[in-house]
């Protein structure tokens, strides 16, 4: 069962959008919404780096 007092992802290389913890630490740190960070995941994957690279536009 997952830690609800974590602040940070399990994995920093992945993105997880189905935990609220998760979530809100990859909004805050690529400035974007919720709904944002989950198109920019079903377009290109969950590697961070990938996400990363597709919302500064260099996909």
């Amino acid at each position: 069962m997952d830690d609800k007092n974590k602040r940070r992802p399990q994995d920093a290389a992945r993105i997880n959008v189905n935990e609220d913890y998760e979530l809100q630490y990859w909004t805050e740190k690529f400035g974007v919404s919720d709904e944002k960070l989950r198109q920019a995941v079903e377009k290109v994957g969950v590697s961070a780096n990938a996400v990363e690279r597709y919302l500064k536009g260099k996909h």
